[in-house]
């Protein structure tokens, strides 16, 4: 065993001042009330009385568990890595589609330190062993599914011979700088491995929650990957989630491999590598981009293995509290993770409470009082403030109440896993689910259940009460009325969420990221437009185009990106008028690609990067309760709501006859005083004059000005610049309408 030796915490950030008094507050507040209930049970109640006041003690206890493990969050700056380190990329594969693979082995390919890249294939499929020789990397395949992909990485283990070893699920495509951004962390020689955000760039996902037109775009794993991570972090107890984290082959070895007793083969295999005394790095920058669970099915079965290995790790590890090794500081952060799936059962009580309240008339308490309003009212808006203030913005207490609802029977039956010695570890699947809308029926029956019991508990209730067949309190009953309403639109809001998701049959995400393309016109100069919404499949254009174009016709052109020009062929599959006088204003394309190497191209730049996150100014982040009051109290500006942009291409040319600056694309002003946006392929000189010319479906216009600097960002390890745009002059057309 390694001596566990005491390393200096990274740097961190804690809470402010202001955050800290509502802390102490919510425990002052929260011990003077809870050890006061047990004197309001109901003497006839005791069972009903004891099962509430259980459940609220669990929420305090987890709640005490968020503030510690959330006080600081680390802030870290990644070391330069050295240079001769040998270094193996590992991409696991059971049953992940042919396109799905390719991409994520396109992007491992691309990544800039040296490295060799292996493909692991758990379903010994012909066509990933052609994939992995057309591409030129690795393969390894097995006959049989042995520990699953615990096994199948210690399989590759006994293979390669890198003194590193960087893990990928077969959908996450890693950002150039992927390895360059963490390799120098082992520079510290006690540093086991380093993990890192696992990010996804289907943001219709079902873990996905976004308005339309708005830059909010909330994940249900945001809490835990923008600030739970970084605060385990400081206690060095961060743990690697089997995707997107690198790890130092010496560990490896000193814990026998990557555990295989568990289904959730990283939670063990990282508490056992913490149990040796090796140290963790939680890089909090999002360095690849996967697939979130698409709709309930994929996303439950997946919540339902995480629990489940969670219960084993428990039993394996002593309840962690018993696991030797451990520090008190990395025994609380794990416990924290690991009982958090028994809330399934606190929800269950707290969503069937009103219910047997109204319809028997029977309280948990023994009677509806000032002083327990008193108590209770304070308690309750504590502790959701409290959870808003340590989440730093990413805890968005109604959203998390929305999983809560849609997870809470996958929890409980996962904590039966606490008692189950052998589990069959299940690959979440990475597509939509077939016959989504039937198959989700079945798995929203929890759901319907509790907005069903709460439903018909109301005016149940409200009857009983009428012909005094109950001896409940006009209070008890508006706050159970009122508890119940709650519950019943929970349950409702998660049911017709479920079912929109359900009803979308869009195979490949589409991207809303705009390029600048040329459309191909026989006896013509090519037609300057817009692709957006895009993805490997299809797109959507924008500008000029043939106006006797139809459905059915091929369409050819280039796509420009950083890196260069790509030869597209494409069917047009559906034409898109406008609203007012319902011409054709855009076409809807599938790709009909004539070489693999032009869609490789398209491929490596969507893919692995958050590109699309910058380029329409999505956050995850909003303000805290805290952050909103001082805001108001300083009586500021209310917030822009900002609406997502309509681009148009752009041709920029210097005015210093300098020639072309090159293509890029503009975003379409609403008014004359709205500011513009203008993204370029190369840089352009400060103050520079600028001749612009924009072109839509209503023709081309040359706009002078100047661009100044906001913003850069890298897309498939070429820059894009980001500019504001400010013109000078009025728009002077050039040519309008199509041909």
């Amino acid at each position: 065993m390694r001596s566990q030796r005491r390393t200096v915490p990274p740097p961190s950030e804690s809470l402010s001042r202001l955050q800290v008094a509502v802390v102490i507050a919510y425990v002052v507040v929260a011990a003077w009330y809870l050890a006061w209930r047990p004197t309001t049970f109901n003497p006839r109640a005791p069972v009903f009385s004891w099962v509430i006041y259980a459940a609220e003690l669990f929420g305090f206890a987890i709640s005490l568990l968020n503030i510690f493990m959330l006080w600081r969050l680390s802030v870290r700056e990644a070391p330069t890595p050295r240079p001769d380190l040998l270094v193996d990329v590992f991409i696991t594969t059971y049953n992940e589609p042919v396109d799905m693979v390719r991409r994520t082995l396109l992007a491992a390919q691309r990544m800039n330190y040296p490295h060799a890249t292996w493909l692991l294939d758990d379903g010994n499929r012909p066509e990933m062993g052609a994939l992995a020789r057309s591409l030129g990397v690795q393969y390894l395949a097995r006959t049989e599914n042995r520990h699953a992909k615990a096994g199948n990485l210690n399989n590759a283990l006994k293979h390669a011979r890198g003194e590193f070893v960087a893990v990928f699920d077969a959908d996450h495509a890693p950002a150039r700088d992927f390895l360059v951004r963490t390799l120098g962390y082992f520079n510290d020689e006690a540093v086991a491995f380093v993990s890192t955000p696992q990010d996804f760039y289907n943001l219709d996902s079902f873990q996905h929650r976004a308005r339309e037109g708005s830059q909010l775009v909330w994940n249900e794993q945001s809490l835990f990957f923008r600030v739970i991570q970084r605060g385990k972090d400081v206690h060095n107890a961060a743990f690697f989630c089997g995707t997107c984290g690198i790890l130092r082959r010496r560990a490896l070895d000193d814990i026998g491999g990557f555990a295989v007793e568990t289904v959730t083969e990283d939670l063990d295999t990282s508490i056992r590598i913490h149990r040796r005394g090796w140290q963790s790095v939680y890089h909090a920058e999002s360095l690849a981009f996967g697939v979130a669970p698409a709709d309930i099915v994929p996303f439950i079965k997946q919540r339902m293995r995480w629990g489940q290995g969670a219960m084993q790790v428990l039993r394996r590890h002593g309840f962690i509290v018993f696991a030797r090794g451990l520090s008190l500081a990395q025994k609380l952060s794990y416990l924290a993770s690991t009982i958090t799936y028994l809330d399934g059962w606190q929800k269950l009580v707290f969503y069937l409470a009103p219910v047997i309240v109204l319809v028997t008339g029977v309280m948990p308490i023994a009677e509806m009082s000032w002083e327990f309003l008193l108590r209770f009212l304070p308690f309750y808006v504590l502790t959701f403030w409290v959870f808003e203030e340590t989440g730093r913005g990413y805890g968005r207490a109604i959203e998390v109440e929305r999983y809560n609802m849609a997870r809470y029977a996958a929890f409980m039956w996962a904590t039966l896993g606490l008692f189950r010695r052998r589990l069959r570890f299940r690959v979440t699947a990475k597509e939509r689910t077939r016959n989504a809308q039937v198959t989700t029926r079945r798995f929203m029956l929890p759901q319907t259940l509790v907005f069903l019991l709460n439903a018909v508990a109301v005016p149940a209730g409200l009857l009983l009460f009428a012909l005094r067949q109950t001896n409940l309190p006009t209070g008890a009953l508006v706050a159970n009325v009122f508890w119940a309403a709650v519950n019943a639109s929970l349950a409702s809001v998660v049911i017709g969420f479920t079912k929109r998701i359900a009803a979308f049959h869009r195979r490949e995400y589409r991207f809303p990221i705009p390029l600048p393309a040329m459309l191909d016109v026989p006896g013509r100069h090519p037609q300057a437009g817009i692709l957006d919404d895009v993805s490997a499949d299809g797109f959507k254009y924008y500008g000029l185009f043939p106006d006797d174009i139809t459905v059915g016709d091929t369409v050819r052109g280039e796509i420009v990106l950083p890196s260069g020009r790509v030869r597209f062929r494409a069917l047009v599959r559906a034409l898109f008028g406008s609203e007012k006088d319902g011409d054709t204003r855009s076409l809807g394309c599938e790709f009909d690609w004539e070489k693999t190497g032009d869609r490789d191209e398209l491929l490596a730049f969507l893919y692995g990067s958050d590109l699309q996150w910058k380029l329409n100014r999505f956050a995850e982040k909003t303000r805290t309760p805290l952050d909103r009051m001082l805001r108001w109290l300083r009586k500021g500006q209310p917030e822009q709501k900002e609406v997502r942009s309509r681009w148009a291409s752009a041709l920029i040319r210097s005015r210093a006859g300098k020639g072309d600056t090159g293509v890029g694309v503009i975003s379409v002003a609403r008014s004359a005083d709205e500011p513009r946006t203008l993204i370029a392929f190369r840089r352009i000189g400060v103050k520079e004059a600028l001749d612009v010319l924009v072109t839509t479906r209503a023709g081309t216009q040359s706009v002078n000005g100047t661009a100044t600097l906001f913003d850069a960002m890298v897309a498939s390890g070429t820059p894009l610049y980001l500019y504001r745009f400010e013109a000078v002059n009025e728009p002077s057309s050039k040519s309008q309408g199509g041909t």
